[in-house]
């Protein structure tokens, strides 16, 4: 399937931008701060500074880069630290609704897994992107269901 098929979450993205502009503006701010009238902050503070902004911004990156492909095959799931790959057979159920954070499959093994790529954040359009996974599970598999 296309590119333009992938599941995204729209806010996620926004929000991100802004976060990482945010981090990197402070940390600059800090750090010119620490050269000039904050006189008890060493390099040590300066390194850790850096590199706590870093790995905040990973996770913020991270949660940017969240997303949903489906296949042929299957559907590939890119949450905040692990990607996984489930066949279009193992999904049994499509579970959504506003109360929710995002959307959740339920696999044939029983397990749950979640789809942060379909954020609740984004109201209307996320509504339209659970249905439409539905409806893809339901294409290949003969079965439809949305909480």
């Amino acid at each position: 399937m296309p590119a333009g098929y992938e599941f995204r979450p729209r806010r996620a993205v926004v929000t991100a931008r802004a976060l990482l502009v945010a981090v990197w503006l402070g940390v600059a701010g800090l750090l010119i701060a620490s050269f000039t009238i904050l006189e008890h902050y060493g390099a040590i503070d300066r390194v850790l500074t850096v590199a706590f902004a870093a790995a905040g911004s990973f996770i913020i990156v991270r949660q940017a880069m969240v997303r949903a492909v489906p296949t042929d095959e299957g559907l590939t799931v890119r949450n905040l630290m692990i990607t996984t790959h489930v066949t279009w057979e193992e999904i049994v159920a499509v579970n959504f609704s506003p109360h929710r954070p995002w959307v959740s499959l339920d696999l044939a093994d029983g397990d749950t897994l979640a789809v942060m790529a379909i954020q609740s954040a984004d109201g209307e359009f996320a509504q339209r992107e659970a249905q439409r996974l539905a409806d893809l599970v339901a294409t290949h598999e003969g079965t439809e269901q949305v909480d």
